[in-house]
């Protein structure tokens, strides 16, 4: 899962007002970090010292996450989606509980989105350069882009039950677009089973948050204004909310692309062209209870592009946030929904 969407959010630590209540408890915010799918976690619960030592928190953290890129990492080669991916039968398959949550959400969100988030949209990604295979900078020929569209499309894959099975044999799953977001989950829940419920879990930008800081005071995120701009080096904040119970997930086209013949192509691809998304709109966010549905809607709605995007978020009643890119700067727009959380 190396190189999947790049971290978009940052939480900010902002003091909200002196409404909330103190913290008489001796709890405090107890950082756990590590690297997980190309990138890194930064998870903060609040507890004592000594119930999240008696825990063995980060223990369990770091298997739940091995266990997600063991069955959905393409960029491991024994993992169970490559395993599918490098077979050539037609044959139903049995999958793991976790790969069959992940896969029928994706093609729910796929049907839901007439196509726009498409998870055998692989061969596409790898051949512009943004997958394992990791390719020269190029563009590809129409030839090549007509033989890997051949290869595209959600009716050549079906889920039923945890039963899977492909019916052309060179077809790709790619879960790069959703599968973060799950881990997210996967760690929230894995949080709560142990019995705290105020928390911050970020996955390479990615979160899930519940309950309050040690303060008393909501968490509060920041999202990113979207500066073009490989490294990550020039950050600035474009907009502070307060998700409340939520998870949420920016997609966006600023920090994995390349640039060939004086164009710039993004690593977000539309499924219908064959090729990276070209339109204003460059960075989207969405809240969403589930942090593996924030995940995929936000990359569906970068897909669709400001207008046919924000007339899914409204009549799909999303909580989303869009930036595009004018002459004069950045353009905001928000659903109805969205604005309940900003601050």
């Amino acid at each position: 899962m190396n190189k999947m969407k790049l971290a978009l959010l940052v939480a900010l630590s902002l003091a909200l007002s002196a409404c909330f209540p103190s913290n008489n408890t001796g709890n405090v915010e107890i950082l756990l970090q590590g690297r997980t799918m190309g990138t890194t976690y930064n998870i903060k619960v609040v507890g004592t010292k000594e119930q999240v030592q008696a825990l063995n928190l980060q223990h369990k953290i770091d298997a739940a996450l091995k266990q997600i890129n063991q069955e959905m990492s393409t960029y491991i080669k024994t993992s169970e989606i490559s395993l599918f991916n490098q077979s050539t039968s037609i044959e139903t398959v049995h999958i793991s509980p976790g790969f069959t949550r992940v896969l029928k959400e994706s093609i729910r969100l796929g049907q839901l989105s007439e196509g726009k988030l498409d998870i055998t949209v692989g061969p596409l990604v790898n051949l512009w350069g943004f997958g394992p295979d990791q390719r020269p900078n190029k563009v590809p020929s129409d030839e090549a882009l007509a033989r890997a569209k051949e290869r595209v499309g959600l009716q050549k894959l079906a889920l039923e039950g945890n039963q899977l099975s492909k019916k052309i044999p060179d077809l790709y799953i790619d879960l790069s677009t959703i599968a973060k977001g799950y881990g997210v989950d996967v760690i929230a829940e894995l949080i709560e089973s142990n019995g705290l419920t105020n928390y911050l879990v970020e996955i390479g930008g990615e979160l899930r948050l519940r309950g309050f800081k040690h303060t008393g005071e909501l968490w509060a995120i920041a999202i990113e204004k979207p500066i073009l701009d490989p490294s990550g080096a020039q950050r600035a904040v474009q907009q502070a909310i307060i998700p409340k119970d939520n998870a949420l997930a920016t997609s966006g086209d600023y920090r994995n692309y390349f640039e060939a013949d004086g164009r710039r192509f993004s690593h977000i691809i539309d499924p219908d062209t064959g090729k990276p998304i070209d339109h204003n709109l460059v960075s989207v966010t969405v809240i969403h209870p589930s942090s593996m549905t924030a995940d995929g809607l936000s990359t569906t709605l970068m897909v669709m592009g400001m207008e046919k995007g924000m007339a899914f978020a409204i009549k799909n009643n999303l909580a989303a946030f869009f930036i595009s890119k004018t002459e004069n700067g950045f353009d905001e727009q928000f659903t109805v929904k969205f604005k309940q959380y900003l601050m």
